[in-house]
């Protein structure tokens, strides 16, 4: 996807803090976890960080945990996309990385299979509907994606015209804010992975 981008937009995603599936490195895709005690700090550590954007739209995923963080975060939602959930992991929810690689050597969520979840095709689909849907209110001021680990960097990859495969080159914590922008009309990554020391390592 190549697209025109106004100098001086802001994309602001902002991953959801920590749960206890993101602590122990277990996919959490449908499942509507809480935040521990320490994603909930690392959330309302976000007012600091986020202090002075005034976004001119707010948009969050379904679940409760990326809710949570906006509303500990003090940020005010304005709308809920549920192309913005993070991936539908199949039959592979509540694994780890390790675990899987168990049933499929050579799995990776970028490129592999998902059995009876999303493939990366479909995954890249509703990225591009998250980036079409906010795309009228670029230019006019920052905008902030709460959301999650792997579809964050989903967007991340589509918004700089990259294969959805290329997310898997973009580390990405819990409560960590990313920008996106623009240079000379073209999409640009211009902070990623602004970890709070609040902030845990998640995968």
């Amino acid at each position: 996807m190549s697209r025109s981008v106004p100098d001086g937009s802001q994309l602001w995603l902002v991953r959801h803090g920590e749960t206890e599936w993101t602590a122990s490195h277990r996919h959490t895709g449908r499942t509507d976890l809480p935040l521990t005690a320490a994603g909930e700090a690392q959330a309302a550590a976000l007012r600091t960080m986020l202090a002075g954007i005034d976004p001119v739209l707010v948009v969050s995923s379904p679940r409760a945990r990326a809710l949570r963080t906006a509303e500990l975060a003090g940020i005010a939602i304005d709308r809920i996309d549920p192309d913005a959930a993070e991936w539908d992991y199949g039959d592979y929810e509540g694994l780890t990385s390790p675990q899987i690689r168990e049933l499929d050597p050579d799995w990776t969520i970028w490129t592999g299979t998902t059995p009876h979840g999303e493939s990366p095709a479909d995954v890249s689909n509703r990225a591009d509907r998250v980036l079409g849907a906010i795309e009228p209110h670029l230019g006019e001021g920052p905008i902030m994606i709460f959301g999650h680990g792997h579809m964050n960097r989903a967007l991340a990859a589509r918004w700089l015209g990259m294969s959805i495969s290329a997310g898997g080159m973009f580390a990405l914590d819990t409560a960590a804010p990313c920008l996106l922008g623009a240079e000379h009309g073209r999409p640009a990554l211009v902070h990623w992975n602004i970890v709070n020391p609040a902030a845990s390592t998640a995968p």
